[in-house]
């Protein structure tokens, strides 16, 4: 392999996205998860404040934080999906510029073997 040869560099490029996309998803759930604490938190807090049982106020003090710690845990997550697809475009956006720098040959353009 030459210097200017990029393959090396795909190579890596590729392991990162890679990398990146495991993130992504590993997001996507977490975001799932926070939506379900948020929707479980809001409805314990309903049934605590209606009295349908007799939970009482740890239940209700605990649901709030559900809540709460549900919306903090769903803006992370989507700040760092957001990132991670921003970086994810930017490592196939350099991907496609190395494969363009290759200089590739057609394979009609190599000699015919004698058979």
């Amino acid at each position: 392999m030459t210097e200017d040869d990029p393959t090396d560099e795909i190579s890596e490029i590729e392991a990162r996205i890679e990398a990146l996309v495991e993130i992504a998803e590993r997001c996507r759930k977490f975001i799932l998860a926070s939506k379900i604490a948020i929707g479980g938190g809001a409805a314990l807090l309903l049934i605590t404040i209606l009295g349908l049982f007799g939970f009482g106020q740890t239940a209700a003090l605990g649901s709030i934080a559900l809540v709460l710690g549900g919306i903090v845990s769903f803006g992370s997550n989507v700040s760092t999906l957001r990132q991670t697809n921003a970086a994810i475009s930017a490592a196939e956006m350099r991907r496609l510029e190395l494969i363009g720098r290759i200089d590739l040959r057609l394979v009609a353009d190599t000699p015919m073997k004698l058979v």
